[in-house]
């Protein structure tokens, strides 16, 4: 035979044991020899190049190679990635459908740290936050400028103030919402605990209801008005981009007790009040929906409207309709305010059921509580009669819902006892939490958020505190959304190889509990770590439980973020291969031109 380079070879038995022996050797000695050159070229990678971490989650391994991520363009303060209005014109106008979450592709990814607006100051504090914020902050002149005349804020020297006004409420919140209770008693006993605010404004009316014990989500697109949601969070208050549009908004079934709409020119009648059945869907059987502006009270109202009298009959009596067939009952109206109640009567739901009503029962194809990039249906989601305390009615008031096991918990094949064990588990790790880091419990912590919650238990554990939590459960893990809402408990779905749907610098400390190690096959480790700073205030705090494996990997990237960090051990309760690792993000200035 030849050689491919046409040299002749002897012919030799391939059977031959001496032929087996030689291409044994010789896989031995490439194997061998490959190996060491793995080595030899790792080392030469690790000193030649300026970044040698590994960036994935997946081969963390031992980081000795200092990082420093460069400052973003100044233009880029108040960036907010899956929904940047540089990217806007990319997408439809449909059903404001520009206006959802589109996050760019990985290769687009800015691997940068993105500054505060120059001459921003730490935020004021809790309780006094609520009526004031710094100027500098959130310097936004448009929405000061428009709607200062209905005493949403007004800007002062150097601050902007918020008289708790609102486009429904001129004579104040206070009043507006003294009102609201005088038509819903159950927001005066506890029954009435969580809410959604669609369309929020500056969040004067979640604001006000922190007093009453209801913890409220104000959710409001980034759109014209201006940073809204900031406005919300430098206030202290609970808040998110988001918008009712094409997709589901990203909260399971049934979980809010409460929603409410001031005015927020969502068209509830149109495209077959598909909105509304959104709405229906994220609302408890037995929860409140109010609206407050047009139709309602359209009699003494339609003159300022651009409309007429009959246009708003019309959308009055076909809003009604709506309403009847998705089981909605109105159940108070005065003045401006108008209030409806979702049946928990499955004699209406069963009436309903027929093939020929609209809108159709959702197929059993169509999981209730799927939420992440998941379309809107034209169908109704039907509460499940298996939950018996799924009900306003009938589940546990507040507080004492906060410990009581929800019926949901059999949907993750746990019984009331594993729920309690977790209840007790952060009790303990709270405990130790602060005397690690004295600031939980100040007024120096105010917007926190678990960014892998399971139950909520690190958010009751904190209950007592001046400060409230976004608790965050992965639209790729267990379902365990809908039982932090049954424990009165607020949170939303996220997937953290996204950014998520909040401006820069609105939270004061990010909690993680193992979420690097279960996201290390599909996330990269410094952009999770780089949108834990943009969301990060200066002075905040990062604290992280972790793998002992991954620590090394994470101190060098927050090394790199200007984060000073600490590495403390978990206590009697942790895991002998866990660490905590505390981290404060540093206050720094833009100082030099950078590009985006």
């Amino acid at each position: 035979m030849k050689h491919k380079h046409g040299k002749s070879t002897s012919s030799v038995d391939r059977n031959s044991p001496v032929v087996i022996s030689k291409a044994i050797l010789v896989c031995l000695l490439c194997g061998v020899s490959f190996y060491l050159g793995g080595i030899y070229c790792s080392s030469r990678n690790n000193e030649e190049h300026d970044i040698g971490i590994e960036d994935r989650l997946a081969v963390p391994g031992p980081v000795r190679v200092p990082i420093s991520f460069p400052e973003c363009s100044l233009d880029l303060q108040d960036y907010t990635p899956c929904t940047d209005p540089q990217r806007w014109k990319k997408f439809s106008l449909y059903r404001l459908t520009f206006l959802e979450r589109h996050c760019p592709p990985t290769f687009e990814k800015l691997e940068c740290l993105v500054p505060p607006p120059e001459g921003y100051k730490l935020p004021i504090r809790w309780p006094k936050s609520r009526d004031e914020c710094w100027y500098r902050n959130v310097p936004y002149d448009w929405i000061n400028t428009q709607k200062s005349n209905q005493r949403w804020l007004k800007k002062e020297g150097e601050k902007f103030l918020f008289p708790g006004g609102g486009t429904m409420f001129p004579n104040g919140v206070s009043q507006y919402v003294y009102l609201m209770q005088e038509l819903i008693p159950e927001m005066k006993d506890g029954t009435v605990r969580t809410a959604i605010d669609t369309g929020c404004g500056v969040a004067s009316w979640g604001g006000d209801l922190l007093d009453h014990g209801i913890l409220t989500i104000s959710v409001a697109p980034r759109d014209n008005h201006e940073a809204q949601v900031q406005f919300a969070l430098e206030r202290g208050i609970p808040a998110m981009l988001g918008v009712i549009s094409t997709q589901r908004l990203p909260f399971p079934s049934h979980s809010f007790d409460l929603a409410h709409c001031s005015r927020c020119l969502i068209p509830w009648t149109e495209f077959g009040g598909i909105y509304l059945f959104e709405i229906h869907r994220i609302l408890r059987p037995g929860g409140f929906w109010v609206l407050s502006g047009p139709p309602v009270n359209y009699e003494h109202r339609w003159r300022g409207w651009n409309t007429t009298i009959e246009e708003q009959r019309t959308d009055y009596e076909k809003l009604q309709r709506l309403l009847a067939s998705l089981c909605f009952d109105l159940y108070s109206k005065k003045d401006d305010i108008a209030v409806w109640r979702k049946s928990s009567d499955a004699a209406c739901y069963k009436r309903i059921s027929s093939p020929e009503s609209y809108p159709p029962k959702c197929d059993d194809g169509m999981e209730p509580d799927a939420a992440w990039y998941v379309p809107m249906r034209p169908c109704i989601v039907h509460p499940d009669p298996k939950y018996k305390k799924l009900g306003l009615e009938t589940s546990p008031k507040w507080p004492v819902r906060l410990h009581t096991p929800p019926d949901r918990l059999s949907e993750l094949h746990v019984g009331s006892g594993g729920f309690r064990i977790d209840d007790a588990m952060w009790m303990k790790r709270v405990e130790r939490y602060r005397k690690l880091l004295p600031a939980i419990g100040t007024n120096e912590i105010r917007n926190v958020m678990d960014m892998n919650t399971l139950y909520g238990g690190f958010a009751a554990a904190l209950i007592g505190y001046p400060l409230w939590v976004m608790n965050v459960v992965s639209g790729y893990a267990s379902n365990s959304l809908p039982i932090v809402f049954d424990r009165g408990l607020i949170g939303t779905y996220h997937d953290w190889c996204e950014a998520f749907s909040t401006y820069p610098r609105t939270y004061d400390l990010l909690h993680l509990d193992g979420l690097l190690t279960a996201e290390s096959h599909r996330c990269e480790m410094k952009h999770v770590m780089l949108e834990m700073d943009r969301i990060l205030r200066p002075n905040g705090y990062a604290l992280i439980r972790e793998s002992s494996y991954f620590v090394d990997a994470i101190r060098t990237l927050a090394t790199g973020m200007r984060w000073n960090c600490r590495k403390e051990d978990p206590g009697d309760d942790g895991d002998s291969k866990e660490k905590i690792i505390i981290c404060k993000k540093k206050l720094w200035q833009f100082s030099k031109q950078s590009s985006r």
